[in-house]
């Protein structure tokens, strides 16, 4: 009992199925904390701010997962052609989790995939709705691949000196990448810690917070890869509680 108390709890921001009218979670991102010693519990959809709250003051960390577009009202453009399914209720639910927990409390959190657009937004950067259609990197990468998700199909390069650069011990990895939308504008409160081969931002993190990261990749489906087992592995570590 007491082994299970010391591991930090860890909530999962849930995945939303409109078609189904459902809740749902990738066990990758449940498998990811566990493997890394942590107590993940996979949170409901809600926007009471009460609830929020006593889930800011409950649990150790916070997991922000992929899913559906952020809404571009939040980073103040008019929604195009080109973005796909948005959820209201996550882009509320999220909004209230960052701004409460990690810039007011300084709790640890984990952005993945969608988690890096919405920093991004949020915290007043802009996305590309569509990197196909808007985004003129060169030289041209596909960064939504097709299955099997566990494999590399491009490269990022890692900013010298960051956290990440630090934390991983390499210069340049091979990652996997399924996405269709990505930071434009990088938020003034982000620090850029890796760019893909075409400049597009692929890793940041939010300076003077204990662990404010976010990858644009998908470490959840590559947990035998030591990058991916190093990043849960330091994100649990920030959420071990500090000694008063």
């Amino acid at each position: 009992m007491d082994e299970l108390m010391s591991k930090p709890l860890i909530g999962v921001v849930p995945l939303w199925d409109e078609e189904k009218d459902s809740l749902w979670m990738l066990p990758g991102y449940m498998d990811g904390i566990e493997q890394a010693g942590g107590l993940p519990v996979m949170l409901p959809l809600t926007t009471d701010r009460s609830s929020l709250e006593q889930i800011c003051r409950t649990v150790d960390g916070l997991l922000f997962t992929g899913g559906q577009d952020v809404a571009p009202s939040l980073y103040r453009e008019e929604k195009t052609k080109y973005c796909g399914e948005i959820c209201p209720q996550r882009d509320k639910m999220e909004a209230v989790l960052l701004s409460l927990f990690v810039m007011e409390m300084d709790k640890p959190a984990f952005g993945i995939c969608r988690g890096i657009q919405f920093f991004n937004a949020l915290l007043g950067g802009t996305l590309y709705q569509d990197l196909p259609a808007q985004f003129k990197g060169a030289p041209k990468l596909h960064h939504h691949q097709k299955k099997p998700y566990d494999k590399p199909s491009h490269k990022v390069k890692i900013k010298t000196g960051s956290p990440l650069h630090i934390l991983l011990g390499a210069d340049e990895i091979d990652v996997n990448s399924c996405h269709h939308q990505g930071v434009k504008e990088l938020s003034k409160e982000l620090v850029c810690m890796a760019t893909a081969e075409d400049g597009l931002v692929e890793a940041v993190f939010v300076p003077g917070r204990r662990f404010a990261w976010a990858v644009q990749w998908h470490p959840e489906y590559s947990l035998n890869d030591e990058y991916s087992q190093k990043l849960f592995l330091s994100f649990v570590n920030a959420c071990l509680i500090e000694d008063d």
